[in-house]
């Protein structure tokens, strides 16, 4: 068996599931719901699952949490993280216990994080944050926007990218015994 070269973290074992194209990247991680950041603490890892926006003008995903938090101390002792968006498809039986699968997407994004001091800039990421989530209200009509004080309170993070990979497996509509999980609960 061919050993999979770990050296580099942008190396895909499953070639032939990887997706290079750019634009299915940037539509995939900007439709994705939540995100989960992978960051360290000496030598202790740490995930934090949260809701996130990814910017294409700064190439930057931003996020926010409390200043009170493991993250925001993780990020403040070191900035190297990971961060990924994934979703499972239907679950593909098969004759074999081996072969057994499931349709998925994903993206990992590698890079640095960094808690934004420049408070307007912070503003105006969090108005991006809530414009992807609640994009059928509008600011200054639907709801204050963002006060000083208010982002003073909180921590608002930049994600700097510096790789991401990205793979998908997806099988015809007419797989056999396809289902979704949730339909697997029918058997309860």
């Amino acid at each position: 068996m061919k050993k999979h070269d770990l050296t580099n973290i942008d190396n895909m074992r499953r070639k032939d599931r990887q997706v290079t194209d750019e634009t299915w990247i940037v539509d995939y991680i900007s439709k994705a719901e939540y995100g989960t950041i992978a960051t360290v603490q000496e030598d202790q890892p740490f995930l934090t699952m949260t809701v996130f926006v990814y910017d294409k003008e700064s190439h930057a995903i931003y996020l926010h949490t409390s200043k009170q938090g493991r993250l925001h101390a993780n990020i403040q002792q070191s900035n190297k993280v990971c961060f990924s968006v994934g979703e499972i498809g239907r679950l593909l039986p098969a004759k074999y216990a081996r072969e057994f699968s499931n349709e998925y997407k994903s993206v990992v994004v590698f890079g640095k994080c960094e808690i934004m001091n420049d408070l307007e800039d912070a503003k105006d990421k969090m108005h991006l944050l809530i414009e992807k989530y609640f994009r059928h209200l509008s600011r200054d009509k639907d709801y204050q926007a963002i006060t000083k004080k208010e982002i003073e309170e909180i921590a608002v993070y930049k994600l700097s990218i510096d790789s991401w990979t990205a793979k998908q497996k997806e099988e015809a509509p007419d797989f056999p015994g396809a289902m979704h999980f949730s339909e697997t609960l029918k058997f309860e």
